[in-house]
């Protein structure tokens, strides 16, 4: 049965508070901490369940821990913040897990194995060994089977759905741009759906057949209608002072147990806020 139910029938607690236990990463399977509710038990499986449900080694306001096992870690982060050092000191995801890891006497250290831009908030996963990188690395497309954005976009969008592709190359000022025939770029295919609208901006989810640097932010302006707060390619549209782009929906196969991870994340509310 899924982890959640079996908690809720074997702990006289209630489901709001097993629910905080859980995302508080205070239950152990078999030794390893389990954050998702649909978790699946087998008989012989080991449970422990921690008193105290928050973990006090980790702490960040940048980054939360969502999930995470003795192969890699899957976080949300917060705008602000890069995905892997650039220079130096520079805040980054991977700086931080690797302290966490270091203060909870973990030895490993965070791989990455993709990116998010600076300014765009959402999920990420990292790995814990190099064997787990390079499972990501070698097969990342078939891995990674769904993947996908909610952005603000300037603008009321004309179309409901559809599908941009075309070929995205960096110029020599690291500027992105695309072109409807090869230019020597990489071709990048994005499918959008509009959730919601009003005659000053559109809540649209995107879904990303292929990962190119800035993708959806370019794909975004090739409508005409680019990403809320987008300094680069944007249209001076800012409603909230940020890139208003969130990676929402992360489900990849566990490269070495072969299990369907699934990861969702809320919409932010400042997002929701402006509908």
């Amino acid at each position: 049965m899924p982890l959640l139910e079996w908690l809720l029938a074997n702990l006289r607690q209630s489901k709001t508070k097993v629910k905080a236990t859980l995302q508080g990463r205070g239950i152990k399977v078999n030794g390893k901490v389990v954050t998702q509710f649909d978790h699946p038990l087998k008989p012989g499986m080991k449970i422990s369940v921690s008193q105290t449900k928050k973990n006090d080694i980790f702490k960040s306001r940048y980054v939360k821990i969502v999930y995470e096992d003795q192969y890699l870690v899957v976080v949300e982060k917060k705008e602000g913040i890069l995905s892997m050092a650039a220079g130096h000191k520079s805040l980054n995801v991977k700086s931080v897990l690797d302290d966490y890891f270091l203060k909870s006497r973990q030895k490993c250290r965070a791989h990455v194995v993709h990116r998010l831009d600076r300014d765009t908030s959402g999920l990420m996963v990292y790995a814990k060994d190099m064997q787990t990188e390079q499972a990501f690395e070698r097969d990342w497309h078939n891995i990674v089977y769904d993947r996908r954005y909610v952005a603000v976009l300037s603008g009321e969008m004309e179309d409901d759905e559809g599908t941009i592709a075309n070929w995205l190359k960096d110029n020599k000022a690291y500027v992105t741009y695309s072109s409807p025939v090869d230019n020597g770029g990489k071709y990048a295919v994005t499918h959008f759906h509009v959730l919601a609208r009003t005659t000053d901006h559109s809540l649209v989810e995107f879904k990303l057949e292929t990962g190119r640097k800035n993708q959806i932010r370019v794909h975004a302006a090739d409508m005409h209608h680019p990403v809320c707060g987008d300094t680069k390619y944007g249209d001076g549209n800012d409603p909230i002072h940020r890139l208003c782009l969130h990676a929402f929906l992360l489900c990849f196969f566990h490269p070495v147990t072969h299990e369907r991870m699934e990861f969702e994340t809320p919409i932010p509310s400042q997002f929701r806020h402006l509908f």
